[in-house]
């Protein structure tokens, strides 16, 4: 979530070398290299080699549910495992309909909200 935001604040239309971000949010440029071809593999930022080269994102910052961001790089947001994978309890299961709602609400929050709700006013 912090290089897209970092990208989103920083970046605009030129890409942004990824020594910048890793020192910016004082997070190792080689962990970030994993984290960035994850996320240029699942189509959310485009990267660039060379001088001028870099990263930046494909679409405008209001363009991106958080919900997107982390499905691609956490997995499922599903809130307990027999909703990703049908437990053989499920028909007679009495809490499932609870977990089920729970994870609903989870889902719909994090998809109501934008990249850009999580940027300082005037950025944009």
């Amino acid at each position: 979530m912090r290089v897209m935001l970092d990208l989103a604040e920083n970046g605009g239309e030129r890409f942004i070398p990824l020594k910048d971000v890793a020192a910016r949010q004082e997070i190792s440029k080689k962990y970030l290299e994993i984290i960035v071809k994850e996320l240029v593999e699942g189509g959310l930022l485009v990267g660039a080699s060379g001088k001028g080269g870099g990263y930046k994102l494909c679409r405008k910052p209001e363009e991106y549910s958080i919900g997107e961001i982390l499905e691609l790089t956490e997995g499922s947001l599903a809130t307990v495992a027999c909703l990703v994978d049908p437990c053989p309890r499920a028909a007679k299961c009495k809490t499932l309909p609870l977990w089920t709602e729970f994870d609903r609400l989870t889902h719909d929050f994090f998809f109501s909200k934008k990249l850009s709700d999580l940027l300082p006013e005037g950025i944009l």
